[in-house]
Parts: structure tokens; C-alpha cells; sequence
């Protein structure tokens, strides 16, 4: 029987298939399922590709004959070639054992620079005022006011909420990283009176044999009785109860991130915005209009958790009003 890469050398034999040691490896890693998911599509893309043919038999040309045509003729966006790049490294750097050569071959698809869409301060509060739903009107806010990526703020654990000190810390986020941002005062009541809700609804499922959050797996190990705390639960919990793809374990998890997006662009065709608006616009935002304040560009770099102040630099074109502070000949515009 021939081999098949996405079954094993032998499948009578039923040996460990090439995409579970894929995955094996990715959840020793503690990548995020968003991650396995991806890097499990993009290996069985590349396997048929190259008429499935197993990823061992394969090198350097291969994965540079992939690459090149995602960016020629598929026309894909630079960052997901490079998502694909990264998944199939990991393949041969993980699960294989192999260090690919510098893949200097590679047509690398073109990254556009393009500006940031930001909303203006008006723009921003038709927007807060045109969300239905009070629930997602809280979570909305504190994405604008506190510069969360929308799946930062729906993963909040109430342990890292900070009332005293008007503080939010977030876990893990871009690149492993934690950091620390504000807490709107004018929102501190609101989501207070809501963890109130949540923890009778903590409660009641504690009743019911149930009340367990998802840990990350050093955690739960290390503390098992953790998944119950209070303080591990999230903010934003689900209303109903989903099994987890990984465990099989049936939890509340958090709030799905597709209705936070769906009521950022629902509450902006509402406010009539001319503009491409998620909830990641509320973060870009953010940032601007702290520039626009006043406030120094190492701080918002701090706030937002860039490794590099330039990315941060991006947002400072709003301060440059009018064509880097130009003004137009038509408005009678011209050297002093």
C-alpha cells in the first residue's frame, strides 16, 4: 500500500499520522488552536501541491516552488505568505528535523504601505452610540478605550482587572507578551455591576458540576483546582456551554470575538461611516487620538505592546493634518 503523508508510512500499521505529529508538537509549544489550525491547513496545502508527496521527500525547491506560487499566481497578501512560510519551517523544524537553507528563491508577495483606518473623536462616539446590544456596547468601549485586540478583550480574566489601580493587564498577547493598559474610569461601575452577573452565573454552574475555564496546560497541572476560581473566569463569558475541540472537555468558554465584529460593523453602517470599520479601527484610533493629546509616543507604544516604536510610528500621520501640515494652494497656501 502506498504511503500517504496526511495518513503515515503504513496506515495497517497505524503509525503517528504526519498532521497529528503536527499537532502533538504545535500543543507542546502552547501555540493558540488559531495557530494549529492554520499551520495544519497550510501543510496539507503544500502536500498537495506537490501530488502528496510526503514533506520528507521533499527540500529547499519545493518549498520555494509553493511560496512563489501563492504570491504569483495565487496573488495572496505578503502576511499570508508568510504565515505559510512559518508553518511549513515549523514542519521541517518541529516534526521533521530539518533546518530548511535560507530560501533566498522565493517571489516574496509585495506588502502595500497603507495607512491605518481611523475614525476622528465624532466618528467614534456615533459609532459607541449606535451598538444595541449592552453587552457588546461594554465590550466595544473598552476596546476604544483601552486599545485591546478584540481577542484580548473577549480572553480577559477577572483576576486581571484591576479596580484599584483603574488598570487592565493583558495576557498573552501579540507575541506571547503581557502588558498593561488603562481601565476607563467611566467604566469601572458598568463593569463592575457586569462581573456581579457573571459571578451568580459562575455560581450557578458551580451548583450544577460545572463552573470550569479553560487553562493554559502548564497551569492547569500545576494548579488543577485553578479552572474553578473565580479569578480565572472570563470576563466575557459565553452564554452557553461548548466542548472543547482539543479535550473534549465541555466548559463555558468566552465570548465569540464574530459578535463583537458583527456589532462594530452593524452599529457602523448604523452611525453612517464612510469608512472600513472592525473592531481593530477602534484600536488604531485609540492610538491616534492619544497621539493627538499629547501624549508621547513611547507610552502608546507601551499601551498598544509594540516591540518596536515603529510600528507605532504609523499612527503619527494624523498629526501631519492636511498633507504633512501643508497648506493648499487652493486655500491660498504657499512659502512664508
Amino acid at each position: 500500500m502506498p504511503s500517504d503523508p496526511l495518513l503515515g508510512e503504513d496506515p495497517a500499521k497505524h503509525p503517528p499520522r504526519l498532521l497529528d505529529q503536527l499537532r502533538d508538537r504545535i500543543r507542546l509549544k502552547h501555540y493558540s488552536r488559531r495557530t494549529e489550525q492554520a499551520y495544519v491547513q497550510w501543510v496539507k496545502r503544500y502536500i498537495y501541491f506537490h501530488g502528496k508527496r510526503h514533506p520528507a521527500e521533499l527540500g529547499k525547491a519545493e518549498v520555494e516552488a509553493f511560496l512563489t506560487s501563492l504570491a504569483v499566481e495565487r496573488n495572496v497578501a505578503a502576511s499570508t505568505q508568510s504565515q505559510a512560510l512559518s508553518a511549513l519551517l515549523f514542519l521541517y523544524k518541529e516534526v521533521l528535523g530539518t533546518d530548511l537553507p535560507w530560501l533566498s528563491e522565493v517571489t516574496r508577495a509585495k506588502k502595500p504601505a497603507r495607512l491605518p483606518t481611523v475614525l476622528t473623536r465624532a466618528e467614534v462616539n456615533r459609532l459607541l452610540g449606535c451598538v444595541a446590544d449592552p453587552l457588546l456596547d461594554l465590550v466595544v468601549r473598552l476596546l476604544y478605550g483601552t486599545g485591546m485586540r478584540v481577542m484580548e478583550c473577549v480572553r480577559l480574566r477577572v483576576k486581571d482587572v484591576e479596580f484599584e489601580r483603574n488598570e487592565i493587564v493583558v495576557r498573552d498577547g501579540k507575541g506571547g507578551k503581557d502588558r498593561v493598559t488603562m481601565l476607563p474610569v467611566s467604566l469601572a461601575q458598568r463593569l463592575q455591576a457586569h462581573l456581579k452577573v457573571v459571578k451568580a452565573q459562575h455560581d450557578a454552574d458551580l451548583a450544577q458540576g460545572r463552573g470550569e475555564a479553560w487553562l493554559p496546560d502548564a497551569l492547569a497541572v500545576k494548579y488543577p483546582n485553578a479552572a474553578r476560581d473565580w479569578a480565572w473566569q472570563y470576563v466575557f463569558p459565553a452564554a452557553g456551554f461548548s466542548v472543547d475541540p482539543r479535550s473534549g472537555v465541555v466548559r463555558r468558554h468566552h465570548l465569540d470575538e464574530q459578535r463583537v465584529q458583527r456589532a462594530v460593523r452593524q452599529a457602523a453602517q448604523r452611525a453612517q461611516i464612510a469608512k472600513p470599520v472592525t473592531p481593530h479601527t477602534l484600536r488604531h484610533s485609540f492610538a491616534t487620538h492619544l497621539l493627538e493629546g499629547g501624549y508621547d509616543i513611547r507610552t502608546v507604544q507601551e499601551l498598544l505592546g509594540h516591540s518596536d516604536v515603529s510600528t507605532t510610528m504609523i499612527y503619527t500621520h494624523v498629526l501631519n493634518r492636511g498633507g504633512r501640515g501643508v497648506v493648499s494652494p487652493l486655500d491660498g497656501g504657499g512659502p512664508g
